[in-house]
């Protein structure tokens, strides 16, 4: 079990058990749980000292995967106790799996009913529809990257984008997918006010955005720096998104004003290495806690400049503090970040890395995990979708000189409706 919430199901599953002998659990890790659903609220320890205490448990021992035929097979129970629920869906092998293991010593599966009406995800997302502190959700990015090894991101530039990053999911086998946290990005900020991506929207506007996406969410956020601005500026900054509830803050090595890094034909002047490592150093003295982060964003590849000067300037902005590093790249081809994460990968000092694959978008996640990425951002994903299918309705109404051929493209208005209950 993973007991992250402990209910009456499972003291049902335990009384149960308790009539054929000793009761030892397999408790899920924090791993095991990341790794087909949510990050779980409580971790191993504090929920082990929880199912430890209960009466009629003789022992509780680490389930480190979603398989129970390692465990099976170094305790050798004579029998395994399972709520019922397993015997359709993706869990309907994990039993047969089990069945054929216990066979090995004449053991037996018993399988009590499972208690309807209630389950840890349903008192979950009860929780989560209360809404979360700024502390809270702040934390909730490093928890991820302990526990997952990536971490995937999707931007949203507004409450309802938001919502729809913070609904999203869907099953592969026993996983669950969906976005661990939210990019609130600057050029589809400035993109949905319709200016350009040139630092041009400043942060009083941003921070209303920010707030609209914190309003409706609970997943962790990454905010869109851009440079930073002024040192003297960058600190209040971070103080502003840190008491907010953001996780973390993407800062890039260009001179302000920037212009966006995929826009043709554009020159790209980088900030002097030292000169932003100071910045970073000065942003994080000015955090309060060790859950917001300062990323470091490396624009060589975009400047045109070497792989070899992208790895001396992530060398620099460790040494000053930053808490990730973000190698950009506009190319099509992934082989210069491929090249780039394989330098880095020998360096004695490093620290977690982020892609952005907006135009090397063939490589896939494991790819991305194989060559040590820990944060993936699809940062435009969302806005560019809706603009063309509003091109699309535009363009039927117009032409057809009444809305009902534009229907195919719309959501139905109640489910709209529904979104903002």
């Amino acid at each position: 079990m993973a007991a992250d919430y402990l209910h009456i199901g499972h003291i049902n599953l335990i009384n149960t058990a308790k009539k054929y002998g000793d009761v030892i659990i397999g408790l899920l890790t924090d791993e095991a749980i990341s790794s087909y659903k949510r990050v779980p609220i409580t971790s191993y320890k504090q929920r082990e000292t929880v199912v430890r205490n209960i009466e009629g448990v003789s022992n509780v021992v680490p389930q480190n995967t979603l398989d129970y035929v390692t465990n099976l097979k170094k305790y050798k129970p004579d029998y395994v106790v399972h709520g019922d629920d397993w015997k359709k869906g993706v869990q309907s092998e994990v039993r047969k799996r089990v069945i054929e293991t216990l066979k090995e010593w004449n053991g037996k599966l018993i399988e009590p009913a499972y208690t309807k009406g209630i389950s840890s995800t349903e008192l979950i997302e009860d929780k989560n529809k209360c809404g979360i502190t700024p502390d809270e959700r702040r934390k909730k990015l490093k928890r991820l990257m302990e526990l997952k090894p990536l971490i995937r991101v999707i931007e949203a530039h507004n409450g309802l984008s938001a919502i729809i990053a913070e609904q999203m999911k869907t099953k592969k086998g026993q996983e669950l997918r969906e976005f661990d946290a939210i990019w609130e990005s600057s050029l589809t900020d400035s993109a949905s006010k319709g200016k350009p991506d040139i630092e041009l929207v400043d942060f009083t506007s941003r921070i209303q955005t920010i707030n609209e996406i914190l309003e409706v969410t609970n997943k962790p956020i990454i905010v869109d720096g851009d440079t930073g601005g002024l040192k003297e500026h960058f600190v209040y900054l971070v103080k502003t998104l840190e008491r907010l509830g953001v996780s973390a803050i993407i800062i890039e090595d260009k001179t302000f004003p920037k212009r966006n890094s995929l826009l043709e034909n554009a020159s790209h002047i980088q900030e002097d290495p030292i000169k932003f490592g100071e910045k970073i150093q000065a942003g994080l003295h000015a955090r309060v806690t060790q859950d917001f982060m300062i990323i470091a964003r490396i624009e060589s590849l975009i400047a045109g400049k070497t792989i070899q000067d992208a790895i001396n300037r992530a060398k620099i902005y460790i040494d000053y503090g930053a808490d990730a590093i973000m190698i950009h790249s506009k190319e099509k081809n992934p082989m210069k970040i491929i090249a780039f994460c394989e330098q880095y990968n020998t360096l004695d000092k490093k620290i977690p890395l982020v892609a952005v694959p907006t135009t090397y978008n063939s490589i896939t996640e494991k790819e991305l995990i194989d060559i040590g990425i820990k944060i993936v951002i699809y940062a435009n994903h969302l806005i560019r979708s809706s603009y063309r299918a509003m091109q699309s309705v535009t363009k039927k109404i117009l032409e057809n000189e009444r809305a009902l051929e534009a229907d195919s493209d719309c959501l139905p208005i109640k489910d709209l409706l529904s979104l903002m209950r």
